[in-house]
């Protein structure tokens, strides 16, 4: 089961509560492993105030206002570009499929202050990270629901509005999620 590019979303009885509600987009799964970014968890930091502490210049005001979002409690202080394809990096893109890639060099940073960087983006601190067959316990324990990750869901709705977004991508109404897990 690989399980890249795809959606994980948290089910209501998630324990973890840096996780609740949460959306995260895997950037690589595997027998090592699993990575992603939570989309839809903001970390109350403008890009401009990164930029500022970075000494990148920022061109545009409106730039400078975009969040900069919480992507999971590991290596907070790394920063993570999850994009659309149609950018790559000087230095090192990782193209993950189906129209999106993720940066996570300085150039990529420098790229969007100056306003030529990806059409599409999400700047994250952090990184959430499962080891060997972590993940997939955590999905047989009704931890998660995975589901097609798509651009305009990632990247267009408001944070808010993603986790409900994506369960409705399964055809799940979130007010029928039960946060008991069953087993028949």
């Amino acid at each position: 089961m690989d399980l890249t590019g795809k959606l994980l979303i948290a089910m209501p009885g998630m324990g973890d509560p840096r996780f609740a509600h949460s959306v995260v987009f895997l950037c690589s799964h595997g027998k090592d492993g699993a990575m992603g970014l939570i989309v839809n968890k903001p970390a109350d930091l403008p890009l401009a105030a990164l930029l500022d502490q970075l000494d990148i210049d920022c061109v545009s005001r409106r730039i400078g206002e975009r969040p900069v979002r919480f992507g999971g409690p590991v290596e907070t202080g790394r920063g993570f570009v999850l994009h659309s394809s149609d950018y790559e990096a000087n230095l090192h893109s990782l193209e993950i499929g189906d129209g999106f890639s993720m940066s996570a060099t300085l150039d990529v940073l420098e790229d969007i202050a100056q306003g030529n960087g990806p059409e599409r983006g999400l700047l994250m601190l952090g990184y959430s990270g499962w080891g060997p067959g972590q993940l997939e316990d955590e999905i047989a324990a009704n931890g998660w629901l995975t589901a097609d990750a798509d651009l305009g869901l990632v990247f267009d709705l408001d944070d808010s509005g993603k986790w409900e977004a994506a369960l409705k991508s399964l055809g799940i109404d979130p007010l029928n999620l039960s946060a008991s897990a069953g087993h028949a």
